[in-house]
């Protein structure tokens, strides 16, 4: 079993950052991806920044310049840094993870319970 255990959310006020992070555990034979999603009150959940085993990311235009994922691969950890926030960054923010599981070799793909992002004006 593949666990996802989200880290590093809360309140910050317009312009201000904050730093998510997301660690993965259990039976994972390889991460293809681990990348970060949102969704705000109302509205689907969308991508914010993913990341590939390979180093390629991809942002969401509207956090391209502000937001940068980046990953511990000893400790099978992504990270968001979340700098000059705006009210519309408000969100849960869900990590997920995209692999291949260690005994049955079946594609895994695994959501963290998600944490709640707050931006002040």
């Amino acid at each position: 079993q593949v666990q996802l255990v989200e880290s590093g959310g809360g309140l910050a006020q317009s312009g201000g950052s904050l730093r998510l992070s997301c660690a993965a555990s259990g039976s994972i034979f390889s991460i293809n991806a681990m990348g970060w999603y949102r969704q705000a009150p109302g509205k689907q959940r969308e991508l914010v920044a993913v990341l590939t085993r390979r180093g390629v990311t991809n942002y969401a235009d509207s956090v391209k310049g502000r937001f940068t994922i980046s990953r511990d691969n000893t400790k099978n950890t992504v990270y968001l840094q979340m700098n000059s926030l705006k009210p519309e960054d408000t969100a849960v923010y869900y990590c997920n993870l995209d692999g291949v599981a260690s005994m049955s070799r079946e594609h895994l793909e695994v959501w963290g319970q998600g944490t709640l992002v707050t931006v002040s004006s």
